[in-house]
């Protein structure tokens, strides 16, 4: 597995998130040497959903109003229904993921996450993939949709589902390597 043992990567997430789409990636970005931060609402902890019931509890680390973008070598955004729909509510969530993908750094955004990108108009032309259900909100905002377990277009690597997770992790840990022997 590639050491990112610098990176510092910030989940964005709020209550509902699928849990294994923020527990596995933070295992395995952590595995492979990353400092993982958890950014949520309030600060505090959050609620998993876990297939089809209330998950675990995850501690939030800082409030996404507290984010500093230049603190971060990567953003991942896990999915979920409830997560993704409370978030692209959120002015400053939207405005983080805007900001955060005018850096060119990796914005990695799994299952229905992405309609986060959709909400700070990141999708347009863009190739992306995401849960079956929001492709069409997808389609209808302009991007090209693909139904691959990872498709990555410029600084935005999305995934479909739980069952993509070892390659959505590993799309992001080898974004993060490059960007870093890029610098």
């Amino acid at each position: 597995m590639p050491d990112i043992g610098t990176a510092k990567i910030i989940i964005m997430a709020s209550d509902g998130f699928e849990q294994v789409e923020l527990t596995t990636p933070k295992e395995q970005l952590e595995k492979a040497g990353a400092t993982v931060h958890v950014a949520t609402p309030d600060g505090g902890e959050i609620t998993g959903w876990y297939f089809d019931r209330w998950g675990d509890k995850i501690p939030g680390d800082l409030k996404i109003s507290d984010v500093n973008l230049g603190d971060y070598d990567a953003m991942v955004l896990p999915g979920g229904q409830i997560n993704p729909d409370v978030l692209r509510t959120d002015e400053t969530a939207v405005a983080k993921i805007r900001d955060f993908a005018a850096t060119g750094k990796p914005l990695a955004a799994i299952c229905h996450a992405p309609w986060l990108l959709i909400e700070a108009d990141l999708v347009r032309g863009k190739r992306l993939t995401s849960y079956h259900s929001i492709r069409t909100d997808l389609k209808n905002a302009g991007a090209d949709v693909v139904d691959e377990q990872v498709a990555i277009d410029g600084n935005l690597i999305t995934s479909r589902n739980p069952d993509d997770l070892d390659a959505f992790c590993k799309a992001v840990i080898d974004a993060v390597e490059t960007k870093a022997q890029a610098a």
